[in-house]
């Protein structure tokens, strides 16, 4: 039996339905990026990758056939042309579990904090997946999450990047039940992420969106409604910074109606409502964005709730007051957006340097385009002492380049000159 064969009877799926599957997954890797075009699968050609010395398929199918099978090409039998090397060996098959080829020399190949975890698998037969190593990943994302909403995400995307690396390693060696194995789909999902997240506030755009692409991809192969809404949710929040109201919208949109697949509480849909008011604003769509913020308001004026996930715990009234003076600022409603950004810096709390970090570089160039440099001034001098205590976002620097270039048209005012000096040496 092929190791095709095996995966697909071990799944309880006919080859027209498999072959059906692998159509939706191409379109939606397509629609994603992660394929150059989607290509088409019969039922005829499958059954030729069932039998013996299967083809070798083009690039973009090789791509599908990887991550409908969550393995290697190479582990699913096929040979690259010209290769001598024989495909790996087809492994037992087990009924409550799945078990995949261990790798014999890993220590290497991952972090040195890992090397016992690592010698241990590779020095046995077979590498079973416990509960306490999937609590120990998600608590280890929780954190930075948790880390991220205080002090920022910059630092934080090379350790998550090694956590996720580790988490695709538990999923393409270990053995582990069904059950685990959602869970374990569900861990990396929230890294993927995460990590994209954090790219995105150390300001690696590219980077970021390759993370959310892939995220977007794990949420629709598992069904994960939760990490579909959170995903397209980080997704609004970049376009926006990238100029892209419309694909914003977009993106605000098809996450609300994920929301809606898992009755999603109301601090989630107050975010997604501020989310899409912010990519109407970005379009100078007034009377959206109008809609779209008092939408927020009404679903965050419900209060909190037991089902509230940790993404939006930084969603406090602040932090909704800041969005809304971000929306303002971008319609051009100048004076509106200052009052409600330094609203926001009165009511931020210690535990959010970060947030509190942004709204004041908002306020900052909301006060320089009213006019008030004292103002500005104030705001900025905040902002750097934030960033000496530990706030680490090049998004809030970001803003504090753009408040240095503003604030060069009135370097002649009392203090000014020094601050720039200041902001320089600081962010440069």
């Amino acid at each position: 039996m092929s190791e095709m064969q095996r995966l697909r009877e071990g799944r309880n799926r006919t080859q027209e339905q498999v072959v059906n599957d692998l159509n939706g997954l191409a379109r939606r890797l397509f629609a994603a990026g992660r394929v150059h075009k989607a290509p088409t699968f019969t039922v005829r050609q499958y059954r030729k990758w069932e039998g013996e010395a299967p083809p070798w398929p083009h690039p973009d199918t090789r791509t599908v056939l990887s991550a409908y099978w969550e393995r290697p090409v190479e582990a699913l039998g096929f040979q690259p042309r010209h290769s001598t090397t024989p495909p790996p060996a087809t492994p037992p098959v087990l009924s409550s579990t799945r078990k995949l080829p261990t790798v014999t020399s890993l220590a290497d190949q991952v972090p040195p904090w890992l090397a016992e975890t690592v010698s241990t698998a590779a020095s046995t037969t077979e590498w079973r997946i416990g509960e306490a190593e999937v609590d120990l990943l998600r608590e280890a994302a929780q954190d930075m999450d948790a880390i991220d909403q205080q002090f920022g995400g910059s630092k934080l995307w090379r350790p998550t990047q090694a956590n996720l690396q580790w988490a695709h390693h538990m999923i393409d060696r270990g053995i582990y039940d069904d059950a685990l194995a959602r869970q374990l789909h569900t861990v990396t999902g929230m890294l993927t992420t995460s990590l994209g997240w954090y790219c995105y506030d150390a300001g690696l755009q590219v980077q970021a969106r390759s993370y959310f692409a892939e995220a977007w991809n794990v949420a629709n192969f598992t069904g994960d409604d939760v990490l579909a809404s959170r995903t397209l949710s980080n997704m609004c929040r970049q376009a926006v910074d990238l100029h892209k109201g419309r694909e914003a919208v977009r993106f605000a949109q098809l996450a609300q109606t994920h929301a809606k697949q898992w009755q999603a509480p109301h601090r989630v849909t107050a975010l997604l409502a501020i989310r899409e008011a912010q990519g109407h604003a970005r379009t100078g769509d007034a009377v959206n964005t109008e809609k779209a913020i008092r939408q927020a308001w009404r679903s965050w004026s419900r209060g909190e709730s037991e089902r509230d996930p940790d993404w939006t715990g930084f969603l406090n009234q602040a932090e909704l007051t800041c969005l809304e003076g971000m929306c303002r600022l971008d319609l051009g409603q100048t004076t509106r957006a200052q009052k409600l950004l330094a609203q926001s810096e009165t009511l931020q709390d210690i535990a959010h340097s970060r947030n509190r970090g942004m709204c004041l570089g908002y306020l900052s160039i909301a006060a320089l385009t009213g006019g008030d440099v004292d103002r500005s001034v104030a705001a900025t001098k905040e902002s750097l002492r934030l960033i000496e205590g530990g706030m680490s976002s090049t998004r809030a620097v970001n803003q504090l380049k753009i408040v240095h270039d503003k604030l060069a048209l009135h370097h002649r005012r009392s203090g000014v000159r020094d601050l720039l000096e200041e902001i320089r040496a600081r962010v440069a």
